[in-house]
Parts: C-alpha cells; sequence; structure tokens
C-alpha cells in the first residue's frame, strides 16, 4: 500500500510525533492522518498507529525512569489497569461507533484547559494518600478503555488528570501519564495484531522514528519542566478541539 518514499516520509512524522507525545500527548494528532493519506483504511491506520507509538511511549518511560521522576510503587498498580482498559477498549470498537465519545471527549478537553490556565503551580513531590492513589488507579483504567476504544487525546488527558488528582508538579504528571499509557498502548497493538490489523513493514520504520521522539521529549521535560509541559498540553488541547469539532460538524 504505502510505497518506500511514503514510509521514510512516516517515519520523520513519528519523530515529531513521538516528541510531542512524550511531553503531553497528542501524537495520533500527526500519525493517524499520515497513515490515511498514504491511502491505509481506517482499521489498518489506527492498528499501525498503536504498533509504532508503543515505542515512542516505552523510550519515554524509560527516559522517565532514569530520571527518577517515575513513582514505581503508583504505576506497578495504574499500569496493569491501563493494560486492561486497553484491551477491553480495543475489543469494543468493532462493536460500537466511539464517534459517539466526541462530545464527551470535547467537554473534557475544554475542563482540561481550564485547569491549566488557572491551575497554580505545585511542587509536590508524588507523596499521596491511598484515596488519591485509588483515583489514579480509576483513571488509568477508564482512560485506558478509551485509549482502546477512540484513543485521541489519552496522553493530554492522563496528564491533566494526574495533576488534578495526586497534586503533581507537570513534569510528574507526564512521566506517570507515559507509564500508563505506555500499557495501554501495548494492550490495544496486541489486539490489534492479533486481527491482523498493524502493517508492520510501516509501523517499524515508524517505530524507529518514535523511540527517538520518545527520548527526545522526555529530555525536553526533564530540562524545561513544567513550562514545557504546560505549552504544550495547551497546544495539544486547543489542536484536539479544533479537530474533534471539525470531524462533528462533518458528520
Amino acid at each position: 500500500m504505502a510505497t518506500p518514499l511514503e514510509v521514510g516520509i512516516l517515519a520523520l512524522v513519528a519523530v515529531a510525533a513521538g516528541t510531542v507525545d512524550a511531553i503531553g500527548g497528542g501524537g495520533g494528532l500527526l500519525t493517524v492522518p499520515a497513515l490515511l493519506a498514504v491511502g491505509l483504511p481506517p482499521q489498518l491506520a489506527l492498528g499501525t498507529n498503536k504498533g509504532q507509538s508503543v515505542f515512542g511511549s516505552t523510550a519515554a518511560l524509560v527516559s522517565f525512569a532514569r530520571a527518577g521522576l517515575v513513582s514505581w510503587r503508583r504505576v506497578r498498580w495504574t499500569m496493569p489497569l491501563a493494560f486492561v482498559g486497553a484491551a477491553l477498549g480495543a475489543t469494543l470498537v468493532l462493536r460500537l461507533r466511539p464517534e459517539v465519545l466526541r462530545p464527551l471527549v470535547l467537554g473534557l478537553l475544554v475542563v482540561a484547559a481550564t485547569f491549566l490556565v488557572f491551575a497554580r503551580p505545585t511542587e509536590g513531590t508524588g507523596v499521596v494518600t491511598g484515596r488519591a492513589q485509588g483515583l489514579a488507579g480509576l483513571l488509568a483504567l477508564g482512560v485506558g478503555v478509551y485509549d482502546g476504544f477512540f484513543g485521541p487525546g489519552t496522553g493530554t488527558l492522563l496528564v491533566v488528570g494526574f495533576a488534578a488528582v495526586l497534586a503533581l508538579p507537570l513534569r510528574l504528571a507526564s512521566a506517570e501519564a507515559k507509564a500508563v499509557n505506555a500499557a495501554s498502548n501495548l494492550a490495544a497493538m496486541l489486539i490489534f495484531a492479533a486481527r491482523g490489523a498493524v502493517l508492520w513493514y510501516v509501523a517499524l520504520p515508524m517505530a524507529i522514528g518514535q523511540l527517538l521522539g520518545g527520548w527526545l521529549g522526555a529530555h525536553l521535560v526533564i530540562r524545561g519542566g513544567d513550562r514545557v509541559v504546560r505549552l504544550v498540553v495547551l497546544a495539544v488541547v486547543v489542536a484536539l478541539v479544533l479537530k474533534l469539532g471539525s470531524d462533528s460538524l462533518r458528520g
């Protein structure tokens, strides 16, 4: 389907997508339209996107972990919950229309943008109550289902959700989000791959770009801190609102 030249261009797109996604989510805004543009049917585009994006989220997670920004005590619960949720969501996508989620997601994104604009910066260390950790687990499960079922804005919702629920600085929330997103991407990828919906000759070259982008994005967060995350997340939220709103108007 895709020519060698198109695959090369897709790999370059994956570098940019991996960078953005590692910081504040939203990499799929670049990769999914690019995959559709080279002629892939929607199901193959979604499956191939998961096949390559799991590499970027994993690369970012490794970088965050090496920098000491990941709370393994917490993600040992949130990652499995996200994995189960995404597997369920990827299964549901064959039975329900993902478009029904657009109005809900638009509302959540507006709330996320409002939080980012008005929330006061925090210097919390990630030490939270048991109740907050329980809410983080529910968030991971719910967003995991959403990621497997629909997907746009998963990383963004996780960053804002963890910042709000756990009272984390945005740089720590970004690291927590990437751990959960890596698990949900893996689960969805396995479901799609089992059904032959991943074109590996496209996904693997893009995965190389994702590895580079994931590493780069994570290091931008580590060096730039909350300011970098806030700017990227706000930009992604605006882009998502515009895209989903446009899709809704087109029916």
